[in-house]
């Protein structure tokens, strides 16, 4: 139990790092790097929930909140580029 008090710990750590680049990004970019970090740590404090309460449901979550953010990345570094490759 101690473990998943110190991985939510800094969990929360890497939220606040992320949470400051949103807001004090120089560019657009770094905005949806943080906004990627930011999202990807949620998903790390829900898995960790999951272990903590031994759900098995909170992992198929992950699973489609994983995908969804990955695709969602996908498309944001799409749009910030224009559409060049």
């Amino acid at each position: 139990m101690i473990a998943l008090t110190v991985a939510a710990g800094l969990v929360v750590l890497a939220m606040l790092a992320a949470a400051y680049r949103m807001i004090a990004g120089p560019d657009d970019a770094n905005r949806a790097v943080a906004a990627d970090l930011f999202f990807f740590a949620i998903i790390a404090i829900i898995a960790i929930v999951g272990v903590a309460t031994e759900s098995v449901g909170t992992f198929d979550l992950v699973l489609v909140a994983s995908l969804v953010g990955f695709l969602s990345a996908l498309s944001l570094a799409r749009a910030l580029t224009r559409g060049e490759r």
